[in-house]
């Protein structure tokens, strides 16, 4: 992946200050997230460019082979067990030069988050937590941590919001609490938040994910 990911951009009302890179999942595109930045009620001032990048077009195994949006292979159902770890590395490094370009844009590392949903929250728990320069945030949804990472030294302590829903058939909740855990015995202090909704995201999650976005973005 050498040439940048085509993305989704909205920019603020004032010159961008911080940027929020925010991943898809699985056959979606950078369009999927786009009508949640009003939602968010981020306040005047906090002027934040939103990124929201196209994921490549590849076959995906347990569809048939057909071709879709996807950030790696989905090899077999149970995700949580058999997985296209270099599809992960290479959307990862894909997502880093997103960053690269934020910080040549004027946007320092600590004043960019990165987001994902489902399949791309697998690539931004790797994106996010190896990065060698620290990062203003984690935020991962309805997702989980599809291979072992080892966090740079630079985001050790990250700020981390895992939000999933209680009744996800797609991704099961058990899996956004093993990330969880995962991240606490890493030494980290991830905030989990639960809904009453299956895989998507629901308003009050949105409203959630606002405050949350202001008090990392806030400094």
């Amino acid at each position: 992946m050498s040439e940048l990911l085509k993305c989704v951009e909205i920019e603020p009302a004032g010159d961008a200050t911080a940027a929020v890179i925010w991943l898809h999942g699985l056959g979606a595109s950078g369009h999927d997230f786009e009508p949640i930045v009003p939602e968010l009620q981020l306040p005047a001032g906090l002027d934040v460019r939103f990124v929201f990048p196209h994921a490549p077009e590849i076959p995906v195994t347990v569809n048939g082979g057909m071709v879709m949006p996807a950030w790696y292979d989905i090899l077999a159902m149970d995700i949580d067990r058999k997985v296209d770890e270099a599809g992960v590395l290479a959307s990862a490094d894909a997502v880093d030069a997103l960053i690269e370009r934020e910080i040549q844009r004027g946007i320092p590392a600590h004043r960019i988050v990165i987001a994902g949903f489902s399949q791309g929250g697998a690539v931004a728990y790797q994106t996010a937590l190896r990065y060698p320069q620290q990062l203003a945030g984690l935020l991962t949804l309805s997702t989980y941590m599809a291979m072992p990472v080892t966090p740079s030294t630079a985001n050790a302590s990250l700020p981390v919001m895992i939000c999933h829903g209680s009744q996800d058939p797609m991704v099961p909740e058990v899996l956004g609490r093993r990330a969880a855990d995962t991240l606490t015995s890493l030494g980290y202090t991830p905030e989990y938040l639960t809904y009453p909704m299956e895989h998507m995201v629901c308003l009050e999650q949105i409203r959630d994910i606002g405050q949350w976005l202001n008090k990392v973005l806030a400094a």
